[in-house]
């Protein structure tokens, strides 16, 4: 699949932008605060209605303005569409080919990216939250199915919260929180069940990426960390679970186990990488992953994803660059954004449509070519 036309209105700080892009690698270049990564983002937030900087929404418009909105074609391989998403303080209204999409679940998944941005390094030397989200975007993005379960999910689990601390203030019966942890153990197992099997998948083409980058030195593990341990994931054994913690669950006015506990290790020689991999193991595990991503979409759509790249290949030696090209050839739609291109594989740049965004103007072409694209600020 691949964006051929995108159209911003008061997108970030886009006020009105059209510009046409190739099948192949698309080059952003320009100085810092120019907009390139608000480009890239914009794609991202179109993909998945959810931007990877921010989680408000209202920061995405532009400043004045009381809504903005993002337009695409995209060519997939069975058919070319329409998407476009409008963001004010309302909401979110997702359109698929001049149809309104009722639930946004419904909406995500039409196009499918890949983003793997500076902050993407924390996937593997961050926090929990940070692959916990890793996992529901990218599974999100592949099955409606488990945004479903995710979204119901989380409204019990703001429920049952809000209850548990009423009853920290005051213990009554448990009738109403044997109700809401009833409903919430069949979305529990679910949830964990998905992120389990989709990081064995994600593994098996981890390995094979990370042996070519290390020519066979070094061996990725993606295992699932579940907060109920090694118990059974059936639903009888995960309600009696959450039963026997009710009261540690009151005193603490919070659910103590659960999807949004959990976490996921990586590891490489069956080390910890995330405790005791140095910064390089890090970053290249990282990398890893993100390219085992479009693989994995590749064996489930039976077509690539869309590559986003922001200002990470100043990041990357010459021999992950190398690698990249190589998972890429010629067959995923690439974004890359920079300040500038010396640090790119010559490859890469030879096969590329290059952008230049300077104050003020996004023209096409290298730094020599004055052809603008046509009504675009910023």
């Amino acid at each position: 699949m691949f964006i051929k036309q995108l159209k911003l209105v008061q997108f970030r700080n886009y006020k009105n932008l059209s510009v046409s892009f190739n099948k192949k690698i698309n080059i952003i270049i320009g100085r810092n605060a120019q907009g390139k990564t608000s480009l890239i983002e914009s794609m991202y937030v179109l993909s998945t209605t959810k931007s990877h900087r921010t989680s408000k929404d209202m920061q995405l418009i532009l400043f004045d303005e009381d809504f903005a909105r993002i337009e695409a074609s995209i060519e997939r391989d069975q058919d070319d569409f329409e998407l476009s998403l409008s963001i004010s303080k309302k909401g979110k209204k997702a359109i698929y080919n001049g149809i309104h999409q009722k639930k946004l679940s419904d909406y995500v998944g039409r196009l499918v990216v890949v983003m793997f941005a500076p902050e993407d390094l924390s996937l593997v030397k961050g926090g929990p939250q940070y692959r916990r989200r890793f996992m529901d975007m990218e599974i999100g993005q592949l099955s409606p199915t488990y945004l479903y379960h995710l979204g119901q999910y989380s409204k019990l689990l703001k429920q049952r919260n809000e209850l548990l601390k009423q009853l920290r203030v005051k213990r009554t019966d448990d009738l109403l929180l044997d109700v809401i942890t009833e409903q919430i153990v069949p979305h529990t197992v679910y949830l964990i069940e998905s992120r389990s099997d989709f990081l064995k998948k994600l593994e098996g083409f981890s390995k094979e990426i990370l042996s070519e980058i290390t020519e066979a030195k070094e061996k990725i593990g993606l295992s699932y960390s579940s907060s109920f341990k090694q118990l059974p994931l059936d639903e009888a054994t995960i309600l009696q679970k959450y039963k026997d913690l009710y009261d540690q669950d009151i005193q603490v006015g919070s659910t103590n186990m659960g999807p949004h506990r959990d976490d996921f290790v990586v590891s490489i020689n069956g080390i910890n990488t995330h405790q005791f991999g140095s910064q390089g193991q890090q970053r290249t595990a990282s990398l890893s992953i993100k390219l085992a991503e479009i693989e994995l979409i590749y064996s489930i759509l039976g077509e690539y994803p869309v590559l986003l790249l922001d200002d990470v290949l100043s990041e990357l030696d010459d021999i992950r660059q190398t690698q990249l090209l190589n998972t890429i050839k010629n067959r995923v739609q690439t974004f890359i954004t920079t300040t500038n291109i010396d640090g790119i594989d010559e490859r890469m740049t030879k096969i590329s449509d290059i952008f230049t965004i300077d104050n003020a103007e996004i023209r096409i072409g290298d730094k020599h070519d004055t052809r603008s694209i046509e009504d675009t600020t910023i």
